[in-house]
């Protein structure tokens, strides 16, 4: 009874998908496998293996080497790296996990991208005698690209460095400073020396200065729970069960979401609608199914509903099209050549297409974009997608499972890419952010300098030009917060404007939607007029939502960082939408499409200028902290 009672309590621990990913000899290996062995997740078996193995070709003098417990492959272990992803699973009493060991060198680019496209958490290891390399800032890239929603720091070998606090401070220093232009939410930094087992499973006396928590104490505490998406139902059909006439069910695995008797449902890309009637698992039928539960369910209508059809919610729906635009890893030694015909598995569907256009290239060494005729392996670029057939698909960053795809050869059947869908209208805008930050002129067209200078200006005005930006969610305070800046800097003597998100959709943005590239395309057109009011003296305050980094940064560039200052409103989402309930409410049922916060991202500033948390302080106190800075700038006196 006691071994039921013990198995039963394992089937309930959460489980945590985790990957390590670092430059060669940084200690991965050796870093798994003092998980493994000190949480006593290694078969005596397995461990007598390894003690043989560390005296034949150990690299510790003869001693236990760990790093042979994940390095199973024999051209591995003559080789001294790890070449493939080494899975391995191992359970405390608080969790359970599944670990990928994947290859540091640069040219197992797509191995690192393979075993990270389940993960929750990505270990990223840093050698503390070289700091932050070029694989580092690789890996948090990908890291990034792949939407892994916690990123471990692990700085280790710190016993080489004599523990220095110093050095660990400036390694953290440098990675956050790359880290913050990606997609990085969650950022932890550990102090580690896998060989000695310091901060690995308990703390470590030697670094009495770190007052965090080990590493393991680490994965088994982060909060995973909220990693899944429990608002968007998608259910895609991998199999029609139909035993007799008299029964039709339809299985799969929820992807996202939760599905229960009496939804009423959409099936796409059709748009048929039902209702569910029951919901049904191995044991019989269910209350309710969440991901990842695999579950079949029956429909009240005898409506067609194929494999590759996606089940929703009908006021919850994906896009639906046949051209996607995303970001694509190629992992063939076979060039990509746009045009050519593959096969692209997306979810429980497999759809022909074509990779139509290769927008740019991107150096994941330097982040720096560029043009290009075609991708070669390992590299990573941004395309356009065209199917045949319409599929049903998510932003990747809202959806990892109806956001990604798979390429694959018509020929060899072999997978050759794998890609994950940007939140963007390929049919829209089809330039890259870098060009569409530059002025197209004709031959004929040259610009015209004002004979009164910036400073005659600022002495007439009796002060500098500047544009304060603010960024926030819907019912942040972004317009009231403007209006009332203004009436305060007017008051006091200063020329100043506000040019509001809204008011710009009446006038200049009428013509715009609410894509991510014609959102792009607004705040190009603000931030242009905005540069024409600062040319002419004036303090202009732009109150817009402005969700996408780019966008901001593109914003800056127009303005430029001198005139430029980013004001973030950080109320949450919770505090926005009790403001305003029923905005909110209409943006959950799908009436307001492309709502920041609620159906399309957003993203958080990096590094403004200041951030106004306005569910906690009021108007007065919000104003006057801009004013603040404007005169800690030196724009007003």
């Amino acid at each position: 009874m006691d071994a039921i009672k013990t198995l039963q309590e394992d089937e309930r621990k959460d489980l945590l998908r985790l990957v390590t990913a670092g430059s060669v000899d940084d200690g991965k290996s050796t870093l798994i496998g003092r998980l493994l062995y000190e949480s006593k997740g290694i078969y005596e078996d397995q461990l007598s293996s390894v003690v043989e193995a560390s005296a034949r070709v150990g690299s510790t003098g003869g001693d236990l080497d760990l790093a042979l417990v994940t390095d199973g492959l024999r051209a591995e272990r003559e080789q001294g790296i790890t070449i493939d992803v080494a899975y391995r699973y191992f359970s405390t009493p608080r969790r359970k996990f599944i670990i990928a060991d994947t290859p540091g060198h640069e040219q197992y680019t797509r191995n690192m991208a393979t075993g990270a496209s389940t993960a929750s958490l990505v270990i990223i290891l840093i050698d503390a005698q070289n700091g932050v390399v070029t694989q580092s800032k690789r890996h948090a890239f990908i890291a990034s690209l792949l939407g892994i929603p916690h990123v471990v720091v692990a700085i280790n070998k710190m016993d080489l460095v004599d523990y220095s606090q110093e050095a660990y401070e400036a390694i953290c220093s440098e990675f956050t400073e790359f880290a913050a232009k990606l997609e990085i939410h969650d950022l932890t930094f550990i102090p580690v020396s896998a060989l000695k087992g310091d901060n690995v499973v308990d703390t470590s006396e030697a670094m009495s200065w770190y007052k965090g928590g080990s590493l393991l104490n680490h994965l088994e505490t982060v909060h995973i729970a909220s990693d899944r998406n429990l608002i968007d139902l998608r259910f895609p059909v991998q199999y029609v069960l139909r035993p007799d006439r008299t029964f039709r069910g339809y299985l799969g695995t929820v992807a996202s979401g939760t599905i229960k008797q009496g939804d009423e449902v959409m099936i796409l890309p059709t748009g048929m609608r039902s209702r569910i009637k029951t919901v049904f698992g191995p044991d019989g039928d269910l209350n309710e199914a969440f991901p990842p539960l695999a579950v079949g369910v029956t429909l009240e209508d005898d409506i067609d509903v194929s494999r590759g059809d996606t089940i929703v919610h009908v006021n919850n729906v994906p896009r639906v099209d046949r051209d996607l635009d995303a970001m694509i890893v190629w992992m063939s030694e076979d060039p990509m050549q746009p045009g050519k015909q593959y096969l692209i598995k997306h979810s429980t569907r497999m759809t022909p297409g074509q990779i139509s256009n290769l927008r740019f290239r991107v150096d994941v060494n330097t982040l720096h974009r560029s043009q290009a005729d075609s991708l070669g392996l390992n590299e990573i670029g941004r395309c356009v997608v065209s199917l045949t057939r319409p599929i049903a698909y998510d932003p990747y960053t809202r959806n990892r499972e109806t956001g990604s795809f798979i390429v694959i050869d018509r020929l060899t059947n072999s997978t050759v890419g794998a890609g994950m869908v940007l939140d963007r209208d390929p049919n829209k805008l089809s330039v890259s952010p870098e060009k569409q930050v530059r002025t197209h002129k004709s031959g004929h067209v040259s610009r015209h300098a004002s004979g009164i200078s910036e400073e005659l200006r600022t002495e007439r005005m009796g002060h500098k030009p500047a544009t304060i930006w603010l960024t926030g969610l819907p019912r942040s305070g972004k317009s009231t917060i403007a209006y009332e800046l203004e009436r305060k800097l007017f008051e006091a003597g200063s020329n100043c404007f506000v040019l509001d998100g809204e008011n710009a959709r009446l006038g200049f943005s009428k013509d715009l939607g609410f894509s991510a590239d014609d959102r792009s395309e607004n705040l190009r057109r603000a931030a242009e007029v905005a540069r024409v009011l600062n040319e002419a003296g004036i303090i202009c305050i732009c109150a817009f939502v402005s969700p996408y980094q780019t966008s901001r940064d593109q914003t800056r560039e127009i303005l430029s960082p001198e005139r430029y200052m980013e004001v973030y409103l950080s109320a949450p989402a919770d505090a926005c939408r009790q403001r305003d309930a029923k905005l909110y409410e209409m943006a959950d049922s799908g009436e307001i499409s492309e709502f920041s916060g609620v159906t399309a991202p957003y993203e958080k500033p990096h590094a403004p200028d200041l951030t106004l948390p306005t569910h906690e302080i009021d108007l007065e106190e919000s104003t006057e902290r801009i004013i603040a800075l404007l005169r800690a700038k030196g724009v007003i006196g």
